[in-house]
C-alpha cells in the first residue's frame, strides 16, 4: 500500500517566497540593560495627555471602537487644516500601505520603489500578486530619473518613502513634484512620510498640499514616531475623495482600537511634548554625526531621527563586527543588510545616555586595542 500525503490548503503561488519583514531587536542574550536603537523610536516617550487618554479609555473595554475614528480624523485635521473627510486612519501606516497596495495593484500589475525602500512595499505587491520594480538610487537618495524609467503600461503605484528609511536621505520638493509630472495620471502616488515631523526643510509641507490637490497622490503618517504611541499602532492616510472612498471599502470595520484613537487625538493636540522630541533630535542628530565621522566612519546625511553609519570591509571592523561589539555593551542598532546595505548599521537617535555610551564604544571599536 502507498502512502499518500493527506492534502492540506495551500497558499497561492508565490505566498511562501516572500521573506517575511524581520524588526529590529530589542534584547541581548545575557546583558541585563539593552539600550533598543533598532526601531527608530524615539527616547521622549509619549505625551502625559496621550498617557492619561489611553487610560480613561480602559474604563469602556467592553465596547466596539467608533468605526470611522472620528475624534482622532479631527483632531488630524485641525492640526493641519485638513477636511476629516480626506482623512483615513489604520493600524500604523502599514495598514495603510497594504490596503493601498490591495486596492490598486492585482496579479500581473507593477509597483515601483526606490533601491533601499522600505522592505513593506516589496512584500506587499508580492502579496496583492504583483511584480515589484526597483529604481537605483544616486548616493542612497531615490531618483526622478530612475523611478521614471522604470514606469511601464502596467505600473499602478509608485511608493517614495520621504525621508527615506533606512537611508535617512532626503528628497526636495521640486523632485517630488517632478516626479509626479512624469507619472501617468492612473499611477497613484504614495508618499510615505513617517519621519515627516523630524524634517526642517521649508518645501517639506507642500507635499502635503500635493496630496490635498492632485488627484493620484496619497500621503500617509505615522504616531509610531515623534509621537511615541508605537505600541498601539495608529497610521493615517490623507489623499483624494476617491482614494479614502476605496479604502474605506475594505478595511476592517474597527480597524482603530478606542484607547488608540483617544491617545492619538491626545498626542496630536499636545505640540509642546512634539518640540520637545524635535529639540532633542536636533541636538543629537548632528552631534552623533559629528562625533562618528570623527572616528573615520562614513555617516550619511539624515533628515530624521536615526543615523546610517557606514563601516569598511577590513576584518574586525566590518559592520557585523561592530554590531557584536555593541550588543555585548547592551547597544542594539539595526543591521540592515535586508535592505541591500551590509555594510552599514542604523542607530536610532536615543537618550542622551545612550547615545553617550554609543560614542564611547564606538571609540572603543575603532580604537587599536580592540580585538
Amino acid at each position: 500500500m502507498t502512502d499518500t500525503a493527506t492534502p492540506i490548503p495551500q497558499p497561492r503561488p508565490g505566498i511562501l517566497d516572500i521573506s517575511a519583514y524581520v524588526p529590529g531587536r530589542d534584547h541581548v542574550e545575557g546583558v541585563e540593560k539593552v539600550y533598543k536603537l533598532s526601531s527608530n523610536e524615539t527616547p521622549l516617550g509619549p505625551s502625559p495627555q496621550a498617557v492619561e487618554a489611553f487610560r480613561a479609555a480602559a474604563a469602556s473595554l467592553e465596547t466596539y471602537p467608533d468605526g470611522g475614528a472620528t475624534a482622532l480624523r479631527e483632531a488630524i485635521g485641525q492640526k493641519y487644516g485638513i477636511d476629516p473627510d480626506r482623512i483615513l486612519c489604520g493600524t500604523g501606516s502599514d495598514e495603510l500601505l497594504a490596503l493601498l497596495t490591495n486596492a490598486y495593484i492585482g496579479p500581473g500589475d507593477e509597483g515601483i520603489f526606490s533601491q533601499h525602500g522600505f522592505l513593506v512595499y516589496r512584500i506587499n505587491i508580492l502579496g496583492a500578486g504583483g511584480r515589484p520594480v526597483v529604481a537605483e538610487e544616486t548616493d542612497l537618495t531615490a531618483s526622478v530619473d530612475a523611478i521614471l524609467s522604470k514606469v511601464t503600461d502596467r505600473t499602478r503605484i509608485v511608493f517614495l518613502a520621504n525621508p527615506n528609511n533606512p537611508t535617512g536621505t532626503y528628497l526636495p520638493f521640486e523632485e517630488v513634484k517632478r516626479l509626479h509630472a512624469g507619472l501617468p495620471t492612473n499611477v497613484l502616488l504614495v508618499l510615505d512620510a513617517a519621519y515627516a515631523e523630524y524634517v526642517r526643510r521649508n518645501d517639506y509641507s507642500a507635499g502635503l498640499e500635493l496630496a490635498l490637490t492632485a488627484p493620484n497622490v496619497v500621503m500617509c503618517r505615522t504616531f509610531s514616531k515623534i509621537y511615541g504611541l508605537a505600541a498601539l499602532r495608529i497610521g493615517w492616510l490623507v489623499g483624494p475623495a476617491h482614494v479614502v472612498d476605496a479604502l474605506n471599502r475594505i478595511r476592517g470595520p474597527f480597524n482603530v482600537n478606542a484607547p488608540a484613537i483617544a491617545a492619538g487625538a491626545a498626542a496630536m493636540r499636545d505640540d509642546a511634548h512634539v518640540a520637545a522630541a524635535l529639540a532633542h533630535n536636533e541636538e543629537w542628530l548632528p552631534r552623533l554625526t559629528k562625533e562618528l565621522t570623527a572616528l573615520g566612519l562614513e555617516v550619511t546625511p539624515s533628515v530624521g531621527n536615526f543615523i546610517l553609519i557606514h563601516f569598511p570591509g577590513t576584518p574586525g571592523r566590518t559592520a557585523k563586527d561592530a554590531d557584536a561589539f555593541l550588543c555585548r555593551r547592551g547597544l542594539v542598532l539595526r543591521a540592515v543588510a535586508a535592505y541591500g546595505l551590509p555594510n552599514a548599521l542604523r542607530m536610532t537617535i536615543g537618550s542622551a545616555e545612550a547615545n553617550e555610551l554609543v560614542i564611547s564604544a564606538m571609540r572603543d571599536f575603532m580604537g587599536a586595542g580592540h580585538a
